[in-house]
């Protein structure tokens, strides 16, 4: 039920025009508009997640999962790639029935994501913008993670590229996400965490995403570098 969009041509929106690269409005947006825009000008899936409920005095998920590990901020069923849209008109309708439902975007349709720790993201985005290379948007979430927004069949590639480079995926503490998977978009909140917010907004000078080969050696390099870092304070 995916669009697609972005697989094998170089682009994670073919054929949108100049006016469809607005930036969605990152503080006091509405969930709603936010997923419209994301359809409409981005021509990504969104689906409707969980959200948070006022319980007690408390915001609590509303899985009513007490220990819930992202509270407000999940899929609501197993089928929920199922649900998602690439209308702007249904992603309308689904956030005027649930105006307070995140907004989940399907990677391995219009793209997949790279996932790493907050501070290597950081240390990864200012060597890439000193050496040039493309960036497609970037989100940064509540729980100190980035995710890298990449052409399609990034996920698959991963590991295999950052053994190459001489380290394990897993103990550096990098992540693909691809088919099957999903990214939780701005301005959604995560339970007594904050807002999920873009570190680099989608605008006109990225729609064109960036192959995954044009970002892994810095990402991975940032990584590493923090991974060690972390080991040395606790020695």
């Amino acid at each position: 039920m995916g669009t697609g969009n972005g697989a094998g041509t170089g682009t994670g929106v073919p054929g949108v025009a100049a006016q469809g690269a607005k930036v969605p409005v990152q503080r006091g947006e509405q969930l709603l508009d936010a997923a419209v825009r994301y359809a409409e000008e981005r021509h990504w899936d969104v689906c409707p997640g969980t959200w948070l409920e006022a319980v007690d005095g408390t915001e609590r998920c509303s899985c009513g999962d007490t220990g819930c590990a992202s509270p407000g901020a999940h899929p609501t069923a197993p089928d929920w790639a199922g649900q998602a849209t690439g209308s702007g008109a249904a992603a309308r309708r689904m956030w005027t029935e649930q105006p307070k439902a995140s907004i989940l975007l399907p990677t391995g349709r219009a793209f997949d994501a790279i996932d790493v720790p907050e501070s290597a993201g950081f240390l990864a985005l200012a060597r890439m913008e000193r050496m040039n290379l493309p960036l497609g948007p970037v989100t940064r979430t509540p729980d100190r993670r980035m995710f890298f927004f990449v052409l399609t069949g990034a996920a698959a590639r991963t590991q295999e590229l950052v053994r190459k480079l001489g380290w394990r995926a897993a103990a550096i503490d990098l992540v693909g996400h691809g088919d099957g998977h999903c990214v939780t978009a701005p301005p959604t909140r995560i339970g007594g965490r904050g807002a999920v917010q873009w570190a680099r907004r989608p605008t006109a000078a990225n729609r064109w995403l960036p192959g995954v080969e044009e970002v892994i050696s810095p990402l991975a390099y940032a990584c590493a570098r923090e991974t060690a870092d972390a080991r040395a304070r606790l020695s």
